[in-house]
């Protein structure tokens, strides 16, 4: 099964990978790109495109690791609180025995 999803992902990324020499190759026409503060001289369509895709993989790659280190942290605070609740009920159980006798 893992050899399988190794098989998929490589095959997915050669096709990404066609896709955007296939586009790069047709979109050759020179855009110059104006921001509000800074200008870019003129590069292919294509290039603007598929560095802006890219960015925003990238962006959303950072903010996605952000959004898992805060939940491991969380986990790792309940794993912790979960773990002194433990100790305390076993301590209260054992009080309530030697009471109890």
């Amino acid at each position: 099964m893992n050899l399988l999803r190794k098989l998929i992902t490589l095959l997915v990324i050669l096709a990404m990978i066609a896709i955007g020499v296939l586009f790069a190759l047709q979109n050759t026409a020179l855009v110059p790109l104006d921001l509000l503060v800074y200008s870019f001289e003129a590069k292919s369509v294509a290039l603007w495109v598929l560095a802006s895709f890219a960015l925003g993989g990238l962006l959303g790659m950072l903010t996605a690791s952000g959004i898992v280190l805060k939940l491991r942290t969380s986990l790792r605070t309940a794993k912790r609180q979960q773990a002194k609740t433990l100790v305390e009920m076993d301590k209260l159980r054992t009080v309530g025995l030697k009471d109890g006798e």
